[in-house]
């Protein structure tokens, strides 16, 4: 590999890596968000089937392609192309994804600005600026908009430094750190009046809603969201794989860290939805619905640490100190899919890249802020609901349809040598040729 595109240095940078750009808040703000808007543990069995038996094949369908090509999504799906119809939907589909990436990235920031707000409302509260507190905690142009800008600007700090220094060095460190205060707020919640009953609404399904079209779509979405899928990040993570490293056990490892921490993830807020409840905060309208999505832990969240006393305050900071660490590991290797493009196509050096690509994306978050009630829920579901899903399908497409099944499984047998003659091979090429595509199909069609 070219010294000038980097590698991780190790499979476990790899493994911090992949599962910082799946475990973000799509798992801590969406997935538990989602779970109460679809049915409770319904929702939550659909998820754990549907990022088993399709996220996870698309997921190594797209690792393949990258470690293979070597290069940014467009240039790696062209790399499997046989003639030039082939290479122009090669284009499609990796720039498709590229856009799609950078569109999340807008509205992440957003949503990671106001994790930096609230990070800082305990200190206000703390320094006794009454003034500070209630700038950071009400909803305001200029606060979204300074706070907005400052995530991106972190986040183009960190992708500036390349791959090794930038992506690997953050992402092993700030994965440890969210998982200690996941399970450090968990423990405590769960000691709470009223948790109990949200365990239960978490764990017991209602096996009569599981087959809701619109209940599969969004777990769909979710899955797909949730590990980075159809935005070009885990093409070009793959890329930077070594050829050495065993791709099948890998992408195994990133889904079951992605699954695992949503389910926690789940453990923490659903609960804590029915403490709040139980404390007399309004959840729920009389028809059941849930009450404000989008800013559900900004609402339900606060109260419940508001009623702990002079502890809430510091439970508060760490809480929201941990949505913005999942935050962070999630947006770098959404600005790296964009970036990665423009070093390659144009030969940017990856600074100017980087910068660039901040100040696009910066555009588009402002001109979301600006329209939001508009254009927020829409952006939101076009690119997670809509984009990811099809966009991972065509990424099978490629792998099971245009890549010869001979080259694909020499691409596999680098870094297991043994793989022809395991399960997964046994399965995995004609469940993407066939399964994948038609099961992905059938939920949009359905929901249609």
């Amino acid at each position: 590999m070219s010294s000038i595109r980097g590698e991780f240095s190790s499979r476990f940078g790899f493994i911090m890596a992949a599962a910082g750009s799946a475990v973000g808040l799509g798992n801590i703000w969406g997935f538990p968000t989602q779970t109460a808007s679809n049915g409770g543990a319904a929702f939550v069995l659909a998820y754990l089937v549907l990022a088993f038996c399709l996220a996870y094949p698309a997921l190594m369908a797209e690792l393949v392609i990258g470690r293979h090509g070597q290069a940014n999504a467009v240039t790696s799906l062209q790399k499997l192309a046989n003639n030039s119809i082939q290479k122009r939907f090669a284009f499609i589909v990796g720039f498709g994804g590229i856009i799609c990436s950078g569109l999340i990235l807008s509205f992440y920031a957003i949503v990671a600005g106001w994790m930096f707000s609230a990070t800082l409302e305990p200190i206000a509260v703390i320094s006794g600026s009454e003034s500070a507190t209630s700038w950071l905690g009400e909803q305001s142009l200029s606060r979204n908009l300074i706070f907005t800008a400052a995530f991106i600007l972190l986040t183009v700090a960190i992708i500036s430094k390349g791959v090794e220094n930038g992506i690997e060095k953050w992402s092993k460190r700030l994965m440890p750190a969210l998982l200690f205060i996941l399970f450090a707020l968990i423990a405590y919640v769960l000691t709470q009046d009223g948790a109990m009953e949200g365990v239960k609404a978490y764990l017991v399904p209602d096996f009569g809603s599981i087959l809701d079209p619109n209940l599969l779509v969004s777990a769909l979405g979710q899955a797909f969201f949730s590990l980075s899928l159809g935005t070009s990040v885990m093409i070009i993570y793959g890329s930077y794989i070594s050829k050495q490293e065993n791709l099948v056990s890998l992408g195994a490892y990133v889904t079951l860290i992605d699954v695992f921490i949503a389910f926690v993830a789940g453990m923490l807020i659903i609960p804590a939805m029915y403490v709040a409840q139980a404390q007399g905060v309004e959840i729920f309208s009389q028809t059941g619905e849930l009450l404000s999505e989008d800013t559900l832990v900004f609402q339900v969240l606060p109260a419940l640490f508001d009623s702990m006393g002079g502890i809430g305050i510091f439970i508060g900071f760490a809480f929201f100190a941990l949505m913005s660490i999942a935050a962070l590991t999630s947006s770098i290797s959404m600005l790296e899919a964009p970036v990665s493009y423009a070093v390659e196509k144009f030969a940017l050096a990856r600074v100017h890249a980087t910068r660039l690509i901040g100040v696009i994306v910066s555009v588009v978050s402002v001109t979301i802020i600006l329209n939001f009630n508009s254009l927020f829920g829409f952006v939101v579901q076009l690119t997670t609901q809509f984009a990811q899903p099809l966009i991972g399908m065509l990424c099978c497409v490629f792998a099971g349809w245009i890549w010869h099944r001979g080259k694909l499984l020499n691409a596999i047998k680098e870094g297991n040598e043994s793989v022809e003659n395991s399960f997964f091979w046994k399965i995995w090429p004609w469940y993407i040729k066939f399964v994948c595509p038609l099961a992905i199909a059938l939920v949009f069609i359905n929901s249609l």
